[in-house]
């Protein structure tokens, strides 16, 4: 492992292990959580989350029923926010071609087979389909080689930022920046 490699992960660890204890004291354990009476945000629960889920779906999909019903709610409200939600940044297509992506490379066979019927309803071709899982095949491609080889990252940084360079002047119909030109 290289002492770059070495100093991200320890600082990585470290970040890690640091936040999770600064936390502790904020996250009740069951014998100190406060009921909604106690002035903690009202709690939802899995009978009015299942209600929601069903009003939404048009059912209950087992995945959700077979969720511990302690953090149903919580599992609801992020999935409903943010894969639901149309006023997010990225369109339904664009989200559910990601997250198709990142089922075929975890790998996820129902997470592949509902992305995909998901993109499908939001509009993607059969080309978009293809391309996002080739795109993830690349990616993964790379990061084996990346990963494997050691490649230095503050190098790949580096290089990366003069070829992003050179791709925007080229774009705005310019001439590669100085710094890019002989590399």
């Amino acid at each position: 492992m290289s002492h770059t490699t070495q100093r991200h992960a320890f600082g990585a660890a470290s970040l890690g292990i640091a936040v999770a204890i600064a936390c502790l004291p904020v996250w009740p354990g069951p014998a100190q959580a406060q009921s909604p009476s106690q002035g903690m945000t009202r709690s939802v629960s899995a009978e009015e989350t299942y209600r929601d889920i069903e009003q939404t779906l048009g059912l209950v999909p087992s995945f959700f029923k077979a969720f511990p019903d302690a953090g149903i709610a919580g599992a609801w409200a992020e999935f409903k926010a943010v894969q639901l939600n149309p006023q997010t940044q990225l369109s339904g297509k664009e989200k559910e071609l990601i997250g198709l992506a990142v089922a075929a490379q975890v790998p996820c066979h129902y997470c592949v087979y509902f992305h995909t019927a998901a993109a499908r309803l939001h509009g993607a071709s059969e080309a978009e389909i293809r391309e996002a899982v080739a795109m993830a095949a690349i990616t993964r491609h790379w990061s084996t080689v990346l990963n494997g080889m050691l490649v230095d990252e503050a190098q790949f940084m580096k290089e990366t930022d003069t070829a992003m360079a050179m791709a925007a002047a080229k774009m705005k119909g310019g001439t590669a920046p100085t710094s890019a030109k002989g590399q």
